[in-house]
């Protein structure tokens, strides 16, 4: 990453030009996932008291609720996110997302923004009956394909002055479900990113996604956003497998 910015520095009147030359209309454009082979994705569970309340979980108070989900459940903006056959109530939930730039171990509390790249808009989603049947079926009810979209802007630590000041907001078809505001995480995210670089040595493009003010469950057609004060918003739309499968779609 600081190759990358050393080089855009370096020749950014020269790209500012050759940008002009080759801008596209913005409402051309379709977004791809920000990246596609992450080596880790960890989530985060009820770091916010509400959305635990919601649930009628405690809030995790010694450590947070880590899960790990595979890079085979990535979609991006405006990709069909898929209710599997296998789940009869799945939900979505609008996150921040921290995206690493350096290899790192050992990360301090306050050393926290010098290995990010930068944060982005997720929408995560959990099977819940899956996951409600027994807690051991966490990965399972994380893990279907779609389950996982993030971009379509990575914007870099450099732009985020006061993320703690950030709100977070779950829309479902144009109407507020949930929100929260960033300081209000139960783990903060200098916590979360010292701590979990004691766990495993953090790499270029691994992902924290930080938690939910709040998830909705999805139904055929929903369409479902992560909205981020002053970022572009996270779009998906649903599709059910079940009904698919019944050929009623």
């Amino acid at each position: 990453m600081e190759e990358i910015k050393k080089w855009f520095y370096q020749n950014s009147d020269v790209l500012t030009q050759e940008l002009k030359e080759i801008s596209i209309l913005k409402k051309k454009i379709r977004f791809a996932p920000l990246y596609r082979r992450p080596r880790k994705i960890w989530g985060i569970g009820l770091n916010y008291k509400a959305h635990a309340e919601d649930l009628s979980e405690k809030v995790p108070v010694s450590e947070p609720a880590s899960f790990m989900k595979p890079d085979t459940a990535i979609i991006g903006h405006q990709d069909t996110i898929k209710i599997p056959i296998l789940s009869e109530k799945t939900t979505g939930e609008a996150e921040l997302g921290l995206i690493f730039g350096k290899k790192c171990k050992n990360v301090r509390r306050d050393d926290w923004r010098s290995v990010l790249a930068g944060v982005t808009t997720i929408i995560d989603m959990t099977a819940e009956d899956i996951l409600k049947r027994n807690p051991r079926n966490l990965t399972q009810s994380k893990s279907f394909d779609s389950f996982f979209s993030f971009g379509p802007i990575l914007y870099t630590i450099e732009e985020i002055k006061d993320v703690f000041s950030f709100k977070v907001q779950t829309i479902i078809n144009g109407k507020l479900h949930a929100e929260n505001t960033v300081a209000n995480m139960t783990f903060p995210l200098d916590f979360l990113v010292a701590y979990h670089s004691q766990i495993m040595t953090m790499l270029p493009g691994d992902i924290i996604s930080t938690g939910t003010p709040g998830a909705v469950p999805l139904k055929n057609s929903d369409i479902i956003e992560c909205r981020i004060s002053g970022f572009q918003p996270l779009i998906n739309h649903v599709i059910d497998l079940k009904l698919k499968k019944r050929g009623v779609l």
